[in-house]
């Protein structure tokens, strides 16, 4: 054949376009493959039971199937023609592009045995390389054409669906038809074909021999030959990596044994007469028992050749490379990270060791997934596998961050070496044709107009036309006529070869790392993955590196084709659902591990608490107050004092917390590893995962810290659980910069979940708990009588009785223990417990008034005739709930007392944490007067309430009083309700001087019922009550003094001794009652109620008081 012909031929052209196509078929006949064999995706009219017969039919005649004249077997196929032409026309048209490049591939075989071609891969490497793929790729084509099941149902179905819509059959059904039947035993048809292409093939395996002998050697010889190795020989560190074949050097050892299987199964004539052929096809057999044909899809080797089983290298031989490899590249790596200008000259020892993991990687997922039967599984899985695939993360991450540098020395390299040598070359030649001339020196000319301002303005290069250039000239001078001939001009292929690897320096840096690092491959391989993943979490050295995974999965998008654009959607999803999985449980184990440690923390920091020194200082009082020196008691266990943990005779003795540090800087390492990376179109920050699950485990730590209990009503004090949390933040504080995450962002958002009611999850929050158990067990009890508001303790304290409550008051109501739960609940928290309290406020008013209403006409002239005593002789005995009023409205002075005292708490908490800001409050309060509008004074007030600070009037109060549903009665009728309640009140204090509780106790500064907290709830809700009502609040309490005055006037007159029991100390309660209000004044309470009463009081009280005492 003529040069000329070879030009017009154009076999480098077709190669590259018959390849990329030639792909895009073998995706759809496995997506085809994929889609039939899972009855959810495969086409329902498949699965019907009325379609059975038609099916049977059309798969038994096939493909000689009489459309016309089988009306009853193809009666379902007639009904729904239009649907199957519409459902089954791209699985049709698939088949037809399968006949079309089977055409197009033998068309081009053909030509390339008339034209003689020579192919070496040492020399012509992408020409060889091209048609050893295309062998490769169609071969898959065929043998996965040969494995879709349904493939003859698909085409006959489709093809009888279009003769009755358009009555004539498909134009291409006939040469399909008879393709899929030649195929049905593929590998036999497909050796009858390449008969004639036996020398070609062969000549194309046999080069190679050396290259695949010398990838194929041992871990020992790896070693002994320094392989990856920088440091070796320090001289030589900055020398350029070189090679005669520099494509070579990373070309896929998987991909050579695709191509020597396959090649050598269809021209298997040249195995019995070429003894370097069977030495090839023995030595590619040691390697693999099976190749992969199309991600999952493999070629079981081995069932043609059980001969050789006893001569396969095992996975030791391959468990062995993979260390080295995890040694050798982890050197590497660290190498290149600390002087990355080593990557201009070593880039290719980059991709070597990026190869070389690829291929032991996809060793051991092909064969863990195939192998199910040996007697060394541990071959066949490895617990360190993590580790390798971080180093190739780990290279991959350098030579994008160092992209510049890589680029600056190959532009140099180019320019100034390559250029020249070539330019050399050329001008040596013995034999040059025009055409090619002008191709070598177009490559000339290209490299030397490169500089290195091109790099440092960021242009973009391009040389994909210099190296399609290369590959044309590949073909025109590896043909038998060709004039200048590559195999008699070894010098230019080296030198060409070197160009096109520096070339892609420049451009194809990624396409090049796509090449030799793609592990998409996992994709297919979805539960050695997951499994792969499991066993790196249970491998505590190889925790650092699991991050490996979730980066692994934006692999997913390289195996995507625009020739089968269905699949994306399903890779996509993979690919995202697993990243997500993989960092979720991350996370999960790094937020275990911090709370277990945040645990331990919260237990050493327990010991610190001040209940624990009552021990040591009872000790240390009885040591004072001995006499003389006594010996210890044998046998009594010294208790440890905190910090004692901290004491180790030996430091191999490993603690509890050893171990969870160690977890933690393993898992730390890897959660903190990168920043970001992508999945596909979406960009995923570990960092957010590890942030939600620590929230989340925060707010579920806090809750547990609590300690509550719904059965025994059992919760933490509030002092002890804000020590608790207090050593679970600072330690998470601690770690802000290690883990990556945000950990004050953690912090403030747990903590501001746990002043709400519910948290993001919808749990019960400590705000929630306290709220209800302050409402449930402490004040429920001190409504019962059997814990009492102290207002010398400040705090509310439980009586001695037996079986009553099962706590200690004062120690969950004291100063201390408020501020705690002021500090735990913050201002919302507060406000939740306030809104809680004053429901149950509003729920007594509500009762209150129905008793008011009962008593309607006798309150209203006992108001009139309060200072008649006859007259009041006869109308306070009708009245009737005087005691139910009484008891209602101390049990709303114990709620409102207790809310002061957390009020209380709320404004040392603030003070302490604004201080800057409470100034400004306290003096905006200053600033109201009775004259100041009411909206503007609630509004004042409600913010000086939020702060902690108390107010006149309790916004809160009279908001809680006005949300009441109003009942048919006016807003006048309700005026007079609140007057006569506080007229029943007046004129029913005498009754609480019959009760035995009722004595004043200097000690408590208080009543044993309570009724102190009487004045409170009188003061707050007359002035909440008149507020609403737009009314002066003093004139009626100057009302109910004189009323009450009056009544505990007429009970001094009293004969029943019963009666008059505690008269004293219930008067002591009219000065409690001017105490407690802005609006009275001591001067008011003189003119209707002598002080020297209440002096008397004070000192009968006093005397009674040391009376009892002393007996």
């Amino acid at each position: 054949m003529s040069l000329t012909s070879a030009y017009q031929h154009k076999l480098a052209e077709k190669l590259t376009i018959l390849n990329d196509r030639g792909q895009g078929v073998l995706i759809r006949m496995y997506n085809i493959k994929k889609t039939c064999s899972d009855p959810k995706s495969k086409p329902p009219f498949l699965l019907e039971k009325s379609m059975e017969p038609s099916v049977k039919y059309i798969n038994k005649k096939f493909p000689n199937i009489d459309v016309r004249n089988s009306t009853q077997h193809l009666g379902p196929v007639h009904r729904e023609k239009a649907e199957i032409i519409r459902f089954l026309t791209n699985y049709y048209q698939s088949f037809v592009d399968v006949m079309e490049f089977r055409d197009h591939v033998y068309e081009l075989l053909n030509t390339i045995d008339a034209c003689q071609c020579h192919f070496d891969i040492n020399l012509n490497f992408d020409f060889t390389r091209s048609y050893l793929d295309l062998i490769v790729t169609y071969t898959s084509v065929i043998l996965l054409l040969s494995r879709i099941e349904d493939r003859r149902i698909l085409i006959g179905m489709y093809n009888c669906a279009h003769e009755m819509l358009h009555g004539h059959g498909d134009p291409s059904f006939a040469r399909l038809g008879q393709m899929v039947l030649e195929y049905d035993h593929p590998l036999k048809k497909l050796t009858e074909e390449f008969g004639p292409h036996t020398k070609a093939v062969s000549g194309a395996l046999l080069s190679l021999h050396f290259l695949f002998v010398r990838r194929n050697q041992g871990a020992e010889q790896w070693r002994s030959a320094q392989l990856l190795s920088l440091i070796s020989n320090p001289p030589a560190m900055i020398n350029p990596a070189n090679s005669d074949t520099m494509a070579c050097e990373y070309l896929s050892v998987e991909v050579m044994e695709r191509w020597i299987i396959i090649g050598f199964l269809l021209c298997h004539g040249c195995l019995n007469s070429n003894s370097q052929c069977q030495k090839l096809w023995k030595l590619c057999l040691q390697g693999s028992l099976y190749i992969t044909l199309i991600r999952e899809d493999v070629l079981q080797v081995h069932k043609v050749t059980e001969d050789l089983f006893s001569s396969l290298k095992g996975g030791q031989f391959h468990c062995q490379r993979r260390q080295f490899l995890r040694m050798a590249v982890k050197e590497l790596e660290t190498v290149l990270a600390d002087e990355p200008g080593l990557l201009g000259p070593k880039a290719l020892f980059a991709f070597m060791a990026l190869s070389f993991i690829r291929d032991e990687v996809t060793w051991l997922v092909r064969h863990t997934e195939n192998v199910t039967k040996t007697k060394t599984p541990e071959d066949y899985a490895d617990s360190s596998i993590a580790e390798l695939l971080f180093l190739l993360e780990g290279i991959r991450s350098l030579v994008r961050r160092h992209i510049k540098v890589i680029q600056q020395y190959h532009l140099q390299y180019l320019a100034r070496f390559d250029a020249l040598v070539l330019s050399d070359i050329i001008q040596n030649l013995s034999v040059c044709p025009e055409e090619e001339s002008i191709i070598m020196s177009s490559f000339v000319s290209i490299l030397s107009s490169l500089n290195l301002k091109q790099v440092d303005n960021g242009e973009k290069f391009e040389f994909s036309g210099l190296r399609l250039d290369w590959f044309r000239l590949q073909a025109y001078t590896s043909v038998a006529k060709a004039p200048l001939h590559l195999h008699e001009n070894p010098d230019l292929a080296k030198v060409m070869n070197l160009i096109v690897f520096h070339s892609r320096m420049l451009d194809s840096v990624e396409k090049l790392l796509v090449e030799t690092s793609d592990l998409s491959t996992f994709c297919f391989h979805l539960r050695i993955f997951e499994k792969m993943f499991a066993m790196t979490l249970e491998e505590p050295t190889m925790l650092r590196y699991a991050i490996a995974f979730p980066l692994i999965c934006a692999h997913f998008v390289h195996c995507t084709h625009e020739m089968c654009p269905e699949e994306y959607p399903h890779l996509k999803n993979h690919g995202l659902h697993h990243c997500n999985s993989f960092l979720e449980e991350l996370a999960k184990q790094t937020s275990n591990c911090v709370l277990e440690i945040c645990a331990e923390q919260r237990n050493l920091s327990e010991q610190l608490l001040p209940k624990h020194c009552a021990t040591t200082i009872s000790k240390a009082k009885n040591k004072k107050t001995r006499k003389q020196r006594q010996t210890p008691r044998k046998g009594e266990p010294e208790r440890d004092k905190p910090g004692a943990e901290s004491h180790r005779k030996n430091r191999s003795i490993v603690t509890n917390m050893d171990k969870l540090h160690l977890n933690l800087t393993e898992l730390a390492l890897t959660m903190n590893h990168v920043y970001s990376f992508s999945v596909f179109e979406h960009t995923i920050f570990p960092s957010e995962y590890l942030s939600s699950h620590l929230e989340a485990r925060l707010n579920r730590a806090i809750v547990w810290l609590a300690g509550y209990n719904a059965t025994t009503q059992e919760i933490v004090r509030p002092s002890e659980l804000l020590a608790g949390v207090k050593a679970y933040i600072g330690f998470i504080q601690s770690l802000a910069q290690f883990l990556g995450a945000d950990a004050s962002r953690v912090i403030r958002n747990a903590l501001l979940q746990q002043t709400q009611p519910l948290d993001s999850c919808g749990e019960q929050t400590i705000t929630t708990l306290y709220t209800n158990w302050y409402l449930e067990s402490l004040l429920r009890q001190a409504s019962s009588g059997t814990i009492v508001l102290s207002p010398a303790m400040q705090a509310f304290i439980s009586l001695p009785r037996e079986g009553e409550q099962n706590f200690s008051a004062e120690e969950f109501s004291d100063i201390s223990e408020m501020r705690a739960l002021a500090e735990l609940l913050g201002p919302y928290g507060m406000k939740f417990l306030s809104e809680n309290l004053m429901w149950h406020v509003t729920s007594q008013i509500v009762e209150l008034k129905k008793l008011v209403v009962e008593n309607m006409d006798i309150l209203v002239q006992i108001r009139s005739n309060f200072s008649k005593p006859d007259l009041m002789a006869s109308l306070l005995p009708q009245l009737t709930g005087a005691e139910n009023v009484l008891k209602r409205m101390t049990i709303i002075g114990v709620i409102l007392s207790f809310r002061a005292m957390s009020q209380e708490g709320l404004r040392e908490v603030f003070s302490s944490h604004c201080p800057f800001l409470m100034g400004p409050i306290e003096g905006l309060k200053e600033f109201v007067t009775p004259d100041t509008d009411i909206k503007v004074t609630l509004s004042i007030f409600e913010l000086a309430s939020a702060a902690g600070v108390g107010c006149d009037i309790d916004p809160a109060l009279v908001a809680a009083i006005a949300n009441l549903k109003a009942d048919t009665s006016s807003p006048e009728e309700e005026y007079k309700v609140a007057c006569l309640l506080l007229i029943f009140l007046a004129v029913s204090l005498p009754l609480l001087a019959t009760d035995p509780s009722s004595f004043y106790s200097i000690e408590k500064d208080g009543y044993n019922n309570n009724i102190h907290c009487l004045t409170k709830a009188i003061i707050q809700v007359s002035a909440a009550l008149f507020t609403l009502y737009n009314k002066n609040i003093e004139t009626h309490l100057k009302e109910f003094l004189v009323v009450a005055s009056v009544s505990l006037l007429q009970l001094g007159q009293e004969t029943d001794k019963l009666k008059t029991r505690n008269r004293e100390s219930i008067s002591l309660l009219m000065r409690l009652v001017v105490e407690e209000s802005s609006f009275l004044t001591l001067d008011m309470l003189e003119s209707c109620f002598p002080y020297v009463l209440l002096r008397n009081a004070y000192r009968e009280v006093s005397r009674a008081f040391h009376l009892n005492g002393s007996h």
